[in-house]
């Protein structure tokens, strides 16, 4: 391991293996900057492998590729951010160090020439799905727009898998990627987490105090799962029986719960809205249910589903379908009650049920409790000028334009859309919102509309869904043709499958070798 010294804080060296990682930790070093491009050369050692390695030995890690040779300003850029937000000392690798090398000269002479902030065409808050899905649809449109992407994480979940990592489907491996490899290279990664907004200057504040420039802000940045929202559950949460599909590394727990489960009282809670994927809550339910029933133990728990709403699903038309397996199962539904309490070592769970024209307290004991937590806008989305009385980014329903501010957009779980929350209705919503930032730019009124689309693929057994698809209001919006409401193969729909709101592997991995239909009404094997 040849290290090279480019100051106190900065060296580079050439390319690493896993067996260097303790050394460089041992001699100071912070963090790594990785800036080979994966797949370079025949056996070369992935950025995540190293990823893992550094991060074992408690160091940061930024994967910042650029091809040898042909260094572009987006790589310039993003070596500057990682150069910004990672602790120092700082080491960064290559195939030989002159690459790194190069890097940090460009990104130091950027720095030291800057005489103002840079603006850029588009800045788009939050590197999730709608955030990415975004940058692409505006890039695909327009390649030679100026984008910066404001994501701190340098990992991206495919949370709508968690579901299926409860259900013992998938392992939580399957759903995280690194960041860096569904992030766009065109556009400009800062990582670091905005702090706030000031739409009256067209700046994103950032955590440590810099300002980001926009000529339009796309605003996305998710919603906040609110655990101590709920008195004792952040104390218990993934022990005690207390599960949740709605972390990433909770879900496997509730593999474990569920397959270890023989009998007993098992409690599935949903609160109030909004939340994000709103079908979650009874999935969970659904899929434990049909495990125990292959088990044969079914009989011996008592299953219960408390839900904050008074109806068990938003659109009354995919309620019967449901209800069928609700009946099967022998689930007890329980209306417009809501967790306000949960006591883990007392396997106690307190709910605040509708009572007349009050309330009252009810204790539940559980031996398996299944818990969503309640979901709000992100501090700094609440506190700032976009926010509506409901904590969200205030926008118009259909353009997705902020009714304030005609040069900020958003879309996703952080605006104040009434669509429901699911990666479905970012998908849909992306590209309204990228047509309609093009016209902004020009100095054009929006001309694209979102619908309201949104989808909850209901898994109500191994192989088998309620796909409920829907719009603002509650109106019908299916996507696939009549003839597959009699049921296919997955195999025979991989040409349609691109298109729909989960990747084909997903489908593929829960319904593989098994039969399953697409209905509002009836749910049964496929003809």
């Amino acid at each position: 391991m040849d290290i090279k010294p480019l100051n106190t804080d900065f060296a580079v060296s050439p390319q690493l293996t896993i067996a260097d990682i303790p050394s460089i930790a041992a001699q100071g070093f912070k963090a790594i900057i990785c800036n080979r491009p994966d797949g370079e050369e025949p056996g070369q050692i992935t950025a995540d492998q190293i990823r893992e390695a550094a991060q074992q030995a408690g160091l940061r890690f930024a994967h910042v590729p650029a091809a040898s040779g042909a260094i572009a300003n987006a790589n310039v850029d993003a070596m500057a951010e990682a150069i910004a937000v990672l602790p120092k000392p700082i080491l960064a690798f290559c195939r030989s160090g002159a690459r790194s090398t190069k890097l940090y000269e460009l990104a130091q002479s950027q720095e030291n020439s800057a005489s103002s902030p840079r603006i850029h065409d588009v800045v788009i808050v939050g590197g999730g799905a709608a955030g990415i899905a975004t940058a692409s649809s505006l890039l695909k449109r327009n390649p030679k727009l100026d984008i910066a992407v404001i994501e701190p994480s340098e990992v991206h979940y495919y949370q709508p898998g968690w579901t299926m990592v409860g259900a013992g489907v998938f392992d939580k491996e399957f759903t995280r990627r690194a960041e860096a490899r569904v992030m766009p290279r065109q556009v400009t990664w800062i990582r670091s987490a905005a702090s706030g907004f000031a739409p009256d200057e067209n700046k994103v504040i950032l955590c440590d105090g810099r300002d980001v420039g926009y000529r339009v802000l796309v605003a996305c940045p998710g919603i906040t799962l609110d655990w101590n929202a709920i008195p004792g559950l952040a104390e218990t949460i993934g022990k005690n029986g207390v599960t949740s599909n709605y972390g990433y590394d909770l879900a496997p727990y509730t593999n474990r719960l569920v397959k270890e489960f023989k009998g007993g009282r098992a409690l599935f809670t949903q609160p109030a809205m909004p939340i994000k994927c709103a079908g979650a809550p009874q999935k969970a339910m659904y899929l434990s249910c049909h495990r125990w029933e292959k088990a044969g133990v079914l009989k011996d728990i008592d299953v219960q589903f408390h839900t904050a709403g008074a109806v068990l699903f938003g659109v009354a038309a995919y309620v019967p379908a449901l209800m069928e397996y609700v009946e099967r199962y022998g689930a007890h539904l329980n209306f417009e009650s809501k967790l306000v309490a949960i006591d883990g070592a007392a396997k106690v769970a307190t709910f605040e049920r509708k009572d007349g024209d009050g309330t009252r307290r009810v204790d539940e004991r559980f031996d398996m409790i299944h818990v969503v937590p309640p979901q709000v806008a992100p501090d700094f989305v609440r506190s700032s000028p976009l926010a509506a009385a409901s904590g969200f980014i205030e926008v118009d329903e259909a353009k997705l334009q902020h009714l304030r501010y005609p040069n900020v957009f958003a879309l996703g779980d952080a605006c104040s859309a009434s669509n429901a929350k699911t990666a479905a209705a970012a998908r849909k919503q992306a590209p309204v919102v990228a047509v309609n930032v093009l016209a902004a730019l020009e100095g054009k009124e929006p001309v694209a509309d979102y619908d309201g689309y949104g989808s909850c693929p209901l898994t109500v057994e191994a192989g088998k869904i309620v796909l409920a698809e829907f719009g603002y209001g509650g109106k019908l919006l299916p996507s696939f043709p009549n003839w597959l409401i009699d049921g296919t193969r997955p195999s025979r729909l991989s040409w349609l499958l691109k298109d729909t709101i989960l990747p084909p592997v997903y489908w593929h991995g829960m319904l593989k070798g098994r039969e399953w239909m697409v209905a509002p009404h009836a749910i049964g094997a496929a003809h």
